[in-house]
């Protein structure tokens, strides 16, 4: 087995603004955000944690829903709350978000229901939610397919641009594109070749990069031998390396970097550090190749527990956190009623939108299994 030891954590560029004690320590190359951080206030701040604690909770409610076999896979999103939660406050309404598969959260902020998360995990929809929707906030249905998506970001992105829809200097209409991968699908072709159109096209995108350590059992001193953020920088896509257990680092850095894509300034790329400290999904046992001495060392950095002490430094009530408390098990609770009562789909549905007109085949074939099922009827001959 491997154990990887603060991989990146010792680069001088690193931005960081919370030590993992909770403690407010900024890395020198956290000084160009500070002015951006100072700005937040105790709602914003509480808002981070709130965002946190109860996606936390929803996650650790569909594992155990996929445990009593209501779902076909989850995949956990346990100890990258900091990164997402950070990153999405960080986008504009107007702005498109596209998640891989793991980003719970960036759903949840962006407005969707996150039994449409369920329903595709449980095998009801292939997409689970209408991106276009006004509801959904402009986030596009989850990847499952490595590194697919940065193709689809990085080509709305150019339409964007050659719609005239960034660039104009009015930051109430611009808009930007913000796509999450993780350090396997980095390796993936479709992620370079999307950095190089990014980059060719300017478009006003950023890649956020969430290195969780782990490409299933791969960790990621296999896949690289420098920090993944300079693969981005080898397109010529400016590149930053941020603390991702860190939520109020990751909100300054995906803001700045959104705002510079917008504006008209091109591609930016993020590589946010951080730790899957769950299972890659519940068909993956990470004991098999990683060390309890690792899980503890980044259990240690928990971006939740960080931000609770550094809030309470700053005087949050016993209150809060128990209302934060009671709305994520409310949350919970309700995802598990609603997910119950989905139910399961008609077998016909199988053969609806395989072909984008009829074909006889399909319908042959759709006739033949009408006729099988029949045949288990009462008093069929």
């Amino acid at each position: 087995m491997t154990s990887l030891q603060d991989p990146g954590f010792d680069d001088p560029r690193l931005v960081r603004v919370l030590a993992a004690d909770g403690s407010l320590a900024p890395t020198p190359a956290a000084e160009p955000y500070l002015a951006l951080v100072n700005a937040l206030t105790d709602a914003d701040l509480e808002g981070f944690y709130r965002d946190m604690a109860v996606i936390r909770a929803f996650d650790r409610e569909a594992t155990n829903l996929q445990r009593q076999g209501q779902l076909a896979l989850w995949p956990p999103s346990f100890g990258q709350e900091a990164a997402q939660v950070g990153s999405a406050r960080a986008a504009r309404p107007q702005d498109h978000l596209f998640p891989s598969y793991r980003e719970h959260v960036v759903c949840m902020i962006r407005g969707v229901d996150l039994v449409d998360i369920i329903r595709v995990m449980r095998g009801l929809t292939h997409g689970g939610w209408d991106p276009y929707d006004p509801k959904n906030g402009n986030t596009h249905i989850y990847t499952l397919v490595l590194g697919a998506h940065t193709l689809h970001a990085t080509g709305l992105a150019m339409g964007l641009a050659f719609d005239g829809k960034s660039g104009s200097g009015d930051p109430d209409r611009d808009e930007a594109v913000i796509v999450y991968y993780g350090d396997g699908a980095s390796s993936e072709g479709d992620v370079h070749e999307s950095m190089v159109f990014a980059a060719s096209y300017q478009t006003p995108q950023v890649f956020f990069l969430q290195n969780n350590q782990w490409a299933i059992s791969v960790p990621v001193s296999t896949q690289s031998r420098s920090p993944l953020y300079r693969r981005g920088e080898g397109t010529g896509i400016p590149s930053v390396q941020v603390d991702g257990n860190d939520v109020i680092a990751s909100y300054a850095v995906s803001k700045v970097a959104l705002d510079e894509a917008r504006a008209g300034g091109g591609p930016r790329a993020i590589e946010a550090l951080t730790y899957r400290m769950g299972a890659h999904t519940t068909s993956d046992d990470p004991t098999k190749y990683r060390t309890t001495e690792e899980e503890q060392s980044w259990a240690r950095r928990d971006p939740i527990e960080r931000m609770r002490v550094f809030l309470r430094g700053r005087g949050a009530s016993d209150a809060f956190f128990a209302d934060v408390e009671e709305q994520s098990r409310a949350l919970a609770d309700d995802v598990r009623t609603r997910t119950m009562s989905l139910g399961g789909l008609p077998a016909a549905q199988i053969f609806q939108n395989v072909y984008s007109e009829p074909h006889p085949l399909v319908e042959a074939e759709r006739e033949w299994l009408a006729g099988y099922e029949a045949s288990f009827e009462e008093g069929a001959s």
